[in-house]
């Protein structure tokens, strides 16, 4: 079963899986690795500009580990999940700490790295270092639980568990067809059994996959359960002085961590407080729309308000600043904020 599902996937991906991305030029771990994290909960259309971006910046795991986190962040912006930033970072300096600047080369060290997960060790060990070791990132499990028709939620720890073992038994049997062969079932999730609307006409599985057979496609993964997402509210400072807006660096840890963002508060009584504690007056700022973004677990309201200054007041905080208008664009603003 292993070799023939193996093969299988081995031939469609050198005729029709995705050859040409940057990251599949290379062998080099530091660059497997970044744009493994990068392509956690992110498209690879959007991934693209960022990949270059950082590695202009940051060409080296020694050269990411040397720099201030606050070097890091602006380079992360827009791509959301920031606590990946915070691990990528806290990860390069154990690499140059603990592993003299060289990537571990087996799976199960690599998984004890700073945000390196199972799944994400694995594709870099199959990758870099021809290591027979299976992924089951989202695509994957879908692929599996269709083809192999496996029922219930893939997040509960016994799917997950019958997953992982499916997943180990099924890969090539020489090492040297690990990368192309992980390459092939990640791309085969993305871009034909994807969630909806999959071709399963052009499936190189499809003469085995139980549920087309079955005419169960649509119901395989199982839907997760999930509850409506809470609804918070906040409200924000737009303080502008002539040119510039007054932001605050967030704390390392929580909502947009280490990103720069305008003074939140939880409520307009709240916000006067602190605009009063700012400017020394009690200014009236005016309320723009509301704004929504949803996050994981919730969903965020916000209303900017904005006031304007005609003298600039002393900052006693180290976390807020000034910043030119004309220089958000090269901020760590959190893309709803920018």
């Amino acid at each position: 079963m292993s070799s023939d599902f193996a093969t299988r996937l081995i031939a469609w991906q050198a005729a029709h899986g995705r050859r040409d991305l940057p990251w599949q030029r290379t062998r080099d771990p530091y660059r497997v690795w970044l744009s493994e994290i990068m392509l956690q909960q992110t498209q690879v259309a959007t991934v693209l500009g960022y990949y270059a971006r950082f590695l202009d910046r940051f060409p080296t795991v020694a050269a990411l580990a040397a720099a201030d986190l606050a070097e890091v962040m602006p380079l992360w912006a827009g791509l959301g999940y920031y606590a990946r930033a915070r691990n990528l970072h806290a990860c390069a300096q154990a690499v140059m700490r603990d592993h003299g600047g060289a990537f571990p080369r087996s799976a199960q060290a690599l998984a004890r790295l700073p945000g390196i997960g199972r799944s994400t060790a694995a594709a870099i060990a199959a990758f870099c270092f021809d290591e027979r070791a299976a992924i089951l990132d989202g695509n994957v499990k879908r692929v599996l639980a269709r083809h192999f028709a496996i029922g219930g939620d893939s997040a509960q720890a016994a799917v997950e568990r019958r997953l992982w073992t499916l997943a180990q038994s099924l890969l090539p049997d020489a090492p040297a067809g690990m990368p192309a062969y992980t390459q092939a079932v990640m791309d085969l999730g993305a871009t034909l059994c994807t969630r909806s609307q999959p071709r399963c006409n052009d499936c190189p599985l499809a003469a085995s996959c139980i549920a087309r057979r079955d005419d169960r496609v649509d119901e395989l993964p199982a839907a997760r359960a999930r509850k409506a997402a809470p609804l918070r509210r906040a409200q924000m400072l737009v303080l502008l002085h002539a040119e510039a807006v007054l932001l605050q660096q967030r704390p390392p840890a929580g909502l947009w961590g280490g990103l720069l963002a305008p003074p939140q508060y939880d409520d307009e009584t709240q916000l006067r407080a602190g605009l009063l504690a700012l400017t020394g007056a009690a200014n009236e700022p005016s309320a723009l729309p509301p704004r929504r973004h949803a996050f994981t677990h919730f969903t965020l309201e916000f209303t900017p308000r904005l006031a304007r200054l005609d003298r600039l007041p002393a900052l006693h905080d180290a976390a807020l600043r000034w910043v030119p208008l004309a220089a958000i664009e090269s901020q760590a603003l959190p893309a709803p904020v920018k």
